[in-house]
């Protein structure tokens, strides 16, 4: 298993990728599972969605790869999307949950 320290930078920089929908960072929307370095040059992220019909998936992906490609030591991003566990609100950030309801959305 990955040391928090070791990856904790790259969530940190996804904190900077918004869900499209809601102004709200996809690591605080809880969808990113997991990031892990592989061999060098290399970083895998673990991610989901809100539901399998998210039409935002390629955007978001490509925003994801985006930014972890800017750290200086990544050349490569492997993006895997799991549906297990699924999604649920569970999995936002209070702070997430703070920004849905000063959008009106219930949380």
């Amino acid at each position: 298993m990955q040391s928090t320290v070791e990856t904790e930078k790259y969530w940190n920089a996804l904190t900077e990728v918004m869900d499209p929908e809601f102004p709200i960072s996809v690591v605080d929307m809880g969808l990113i599972y997991e990031i892990a370095k592989e061999d060098e040059g290399k970083v895998a992220v673990k991610m989901t969605y809100t539901s399998t019909g998210c039409g935002c998936m390629q955007w978001i992906e490509s925003d994801i790869r985006e930014r972890l490609l800017k750290e200086e030591e990544i050349k490569e991003v492997n993006i895997e999307v799991v549906w297990s566990p699924p999604w649920t609100i569970k999995n936002m950030s209070d702070k997430g949950k703070e920004k849905l309801r000063t959008w009106g959305v219930s949380s």
